[in-house]
């Protein structure tokens, strides 16, 4: 299976490696800012707080999968907070409403004026807590602000701000009350990232927090710098112009191609699917200090990028797979280029 791990990732391919720390100055700056002051109220979760990164350095939403009480809702406040971004918290529920998120036009009391109240999708970060309870109707009422960053109310198109980034939950293992998510809205999220336990030092390290913390909230006490103005956009154009060489271009190709005649997958992953590998590609080779894309790039987001977007056959699913097991395979069936 491609491991999901932080260490630098082995050179399959011969390549230059000159004036490649120089050329990403700000990502590096970004992401040893992110990891000191982050670690002042997160312990632990280093991959997902990673992966998080990568989708805010890609302009993509992410899907945060985990059992409740380990950490998802802390992180994505904590990024507010470093990256100085608007956020916005939304709990769903089953009774949720589109224009409780999207806002709704009222009539101004004392006039014939109507005037439209925002909803908090007009925010830079949102997150909405398990979204799998919300209604049907009102999911489908995020598949415009997410692929299109803008709100459709009453034939007028409101943008909503240039980094509006949705974070969504969910729970793993209770699904009384939930709605599964749509195949449309699930391609929207540029990555699904698992949140697991944390390790036995990082638990401990999480007790000395809050013990700290002595009656505060965590992230008031843990005082969190945010990061120099404008760090940000320039790490974004960085890592948009991390070398793709064409080898690798087929190399993605094949990975997605391939999902789509899988014998135990009744859905592959779509063209927006290879674009996001590909993109998300760029910022791993980025956070290891590398101007240049290999194939070890690929492999690590592979996972986080596909896993939501391939189907299984229930019969493969009664059998023990999951999409993680089948795209490990699907990488070991597809020769690594070389050159």
């Amino acid at each position: 299976m491609p491991e999901e791990s932080n260490q630098p990732a082995s050179q399959d391919a011969t390549v230059e490696t000159s004036g490649s720390q120089s050329q990403l100055h700000s990502t590096r700056q970004l992401l040893d800012h992110a990891r000191t002051q982050l670690g002042r109220a997160i312990s632990g979760q280093t991959r997902v707080i990673d992966e998080a990164l990568m989708a805010l350095l890609c302009q993509g939403h992410v899907l945060l999968e985990g059992v409740p009480g380990i950490a998802k809702t802390l992180i994505v406040k904590a990024l507010a907070r470093l990256l100085a971004l608007d956020f916005h918290r939304v709990q769903a529920t089953p009774d949720l409403m589109p224009a409780d998120i999207l806002g709704t036009t009222i009539l101004l009391q004392g006039s014939s004026t109507f005037s439209f109240h925002h909803g908090p999708v007009f925010t830079d970060l949102l997150l909405v807590d398990e979204i799998n309870r919300m209604p049907p109707r009102t999911q489908a009422a995020l598949l415009e602000c997410m692929e299109e960053r803008q709100v459709t109310s009453d034939g007028v198109l409101r943008p909503l701000p240039a980094d509006f980034t949705v974070f969504a939950t969910e729970n793993p293992i209770d699904f009384e009350g939930t709605y599964p998510l749509p195949e449309a809205q699930l391609d929207r999220f540029l990555l699904k990232t698992v949140v697991s336990y944390p390790a036995e030092e990082e638990e401990r390290h999480i007790l000395e927090l809050h013990l700290a913390a002595t009656g505060a909230l965590l992230l008031d006490a843990a005082n969190i710098e945010p990061i120099p103005a404008g760090l940000l956009n320039a790490a974004r154009q960085e890592v948009q112009s991390i070398r793709i060489e064409a080898e690798l271009l087929t190399y993605i190709l094949a990975l997605v191609r391939r999902t789509r005649e899988w014998p135990t997958l009744t859905l592959g992953a779509s063209p927006r699917a290879a674009i996001s590998l590909m993109r998300v590609a760029q910022a791993v080779a980025a956070l290891e200090d590398r101007n240049y894309l290999v194939p070890d790039d690929v492999k690590r987001a592979l996972l986080p990028v596909l896993r939501h977007r391939v189907r299984l056959k229930p019969e493969a699913e009664l059998e023990g797979f999951d999409s993680d097991r089948i795209l490990a395979d699907i990488v070991a069936a597809i020769p690594v280029p070389r050159a």
